[in-house]
Order: structure tokens, then sequence, then C-alpha cells
């Protein structure tokens, strides 16, 4: 399994599209039924490899990441090349950008001395989705980019 295998949610939300995989490789629901109480390593390889084809899907749309913590906010934005980062440390342990009142208190104060932004860059490894997937488990969650695009102008018009 190159990924992680999707949760019980995600696989009853992606339900219609589990009996389409299962169909294409000409499993039945009957057949699936005995392979789930007669094989079951077999139903988890199957569920592996369902899992991972959702991932792929998934992955390669990715364009934009963010990732928070209490001080820090981490914004990437994924080419099919390289990954560009966008970083916001907070210098005051006081403010906690997790919470609203500490996000809006950055969005009010985004050039005071507390608050340092950074950039960086990083070329992809030869599997671009597998480092997507190594920064959403990490905690990074999938965005339309637009703090990332905010920021972006921010740190090019210094």
């Amino acid at each position: 399994m190159k990924y992680s295998r999707l949760t019980k949610e995600q696989f009853e939300e992606l339900h219609q599209e589990f009996i389409n995989f299962l169909a294409s490789q000409s499993i039945t629901a009957k057949e699936w039924e005995e392979i789930k109480r007669d094989k079951p390593k077999l139903a988890e390889d199957e569920m592996d490899v369902f899992s991972d084809l959702i991932w792929e899907g998934v992955l390669d749309k990715v364009t934009y990441l963010e990732h928070f913590s209490t001080q820090q906010m981490f914004l990437f934005e994924i080419t099919q090349v390289e990954i560009n980062l966008i970083g916001i440390k907070i210098e005051n342990e006081a403010i906690d950008i997790t919470r609203r009142e500490g996000y809006q208190w950055l969005q009010k104060n985004l050039m005071d001395d507390a608050v340092n932004l950074y950039t960086s860059s990083k070329v992809l490894s030869e599997d671009r989705n597998k480092d997507i997937f190594a920064l959403i488990q990490q905690g990074a969650v999938i965005t339309k980019g637009d703090l990332f695009q905010y920021f972006d102008k921010v740190v090019n018009s210094r």
C-alpha cells in the first residue's frame, strides 16, 4: 500500500465508486461478501488498492496545502516540479492563530515585529504525490490557495 487505507466513513461516502471498482474486477456483491467472510486478507488487499487509487486521483489535483499550529502557519503551493512555502511565525506565545482572536490579531498586525514571514522552495522528488501525502500525514490540509495567494502578494510587495 502506497498511502493509507480510507476510513470507514470515506468508504461509506465512496460506496458507489467502490462497487464500480469491484465490478471492474468482475467481483459481484455476493462474491464480495464471500471474500470478506472467507478471505479477509484478500478483502483488505482490495480495499488497499481502491484506497491508493482514490488517493492518487486526489493528490494529482492538489495545488495548495495549509498547515496551522498555535504560532505558525505553513502555506504550500505545489507545482509539477517544486513546493513553494510561505511561512508565518508569531514570536508572541500569547497569540494563538488557530483561534479566531489570534488569527484576527495576525490580520491586523501583519507588519508587527512579532510576525516573521519567510519563503522557501524545494524541488519535488520523483514521486510528487508521495511528497504531498507526507505533508498531509503531518497535518496539512488541501485548500484552494486563497491564503497562499494573499500572502504571496504581501511577501512580493515588500
